[in-house]
């Protein structure tokens, strides 16, 4: 049950090891704390691999790409998985540029991947299929299950495809999940947000049941935050307080999760 990974992450509170981008910094480690679990911002070579070592899950976000983060990434991702420790690639914007596609591409072949969450375009682009993306948004692509589960079998992973409705597979079941607000695509960061929960969940979960539960969870507070805000603003702030008092048996009751 959704609610019983819920449980175990408040109860372990795992470090979660962040290689995000400078942008959304904040917001990926307010998130993982409001989750239960402990964020660490941690990217200089000289520790990277010491401090994955260490975690119970790390998180490698491409959104502020530079030579010297993407070695980092490298570095660590390599410890993690001599480790042990699971890993989440968000590819951010990979389509957008050669780069992003080739850094992109470069870790989910040289580290082993839990899972990789992405839009539509993000996740075909790393997948080996045309699409379409703006800067680091989806253009004309919806993820749909046949995506996720291509990708899956195509990365060797868990494919979190995220959208309306969001499709998790592992190249055979595919979940859909149907919880979220439209308000949660209009503030920066959110997807970055999902990828840090899924970092949370997998410290406590396999890859499909971590990154399904990650996604009802957000889901879920972003319908929460919702209720009452007057906008994207007051809705960013109430976002965390709604991931604050998520409750186990809140998300097995409202969890709206169907086989596709």
């Amino acid at each position: 049950m959704i609610g019983d990974a819920l449980a175990r992450l408040r109860e372990r509170r795992p470090l979660v090891h962040q290689i995000t981008n400078y942008v959304v910094m904040n917001e990926t480690a307010n998130a993982t704390l409001a989750m239960g679990a402990l964020p660490v911002m941690a990217h200089a070579r000289e520790e990277v691999e010491q401090m994955a070592s260490a975690a119970g899950a790390l998180v490698l976000n491409i959104g502020t790409l530079s030579p010297t983060w993407v070695e980092a990434m490298l570095l660590a991702g390599r410890a993690a998985n001599a480790a042990g420790v699971p890993v989440v690639l968000d590819p951010v914007g990979a389509g957008a540029t050669d780069y992003r596609t080739e850094t992109a591409r470069r870790i989910a072949g040289d580290v082993e991947l839990a899972v990789v969450r992405g839009n539509a375009a993000e996740i075909a682009t790393l997948a080996g299929r045309e699409a379409e993306i703006r800067g680091v948004e989806s253009v004309g692509a919806e993820s749909s299950a046949e995506l996720a589960r291509a990708a899956a079998r195509a990365l060797g992973t868990v494919a979190a495809v995220t959208g309306p409705v969001d499709h998790v597979s592992d190249g055979d079941a595919v979940n859909a999940v149907s919880n979220g607000h439209p308000l949660l695509a209009a503030v920066t960061g959110t997807g970055c947000m999902s990828t840090a929960i899924t970092g949370c969940f997998l410290a406590v979960a396999p890859p499909l049941e971590a990154a399904t539960a990650a996604l009802v969870a957000f889901g879920v507070a972003g319908e929460d935050a919702a209720v009452g805000a007057r906008g994207p603003g007051s809705f960013h702030a109430g976002l965390y307080d709604a991931l604050a008092a998520l409750e186990p048996g809140t998300l097995d009751r409202r969890a709206r999760v169907s086989r596709a």
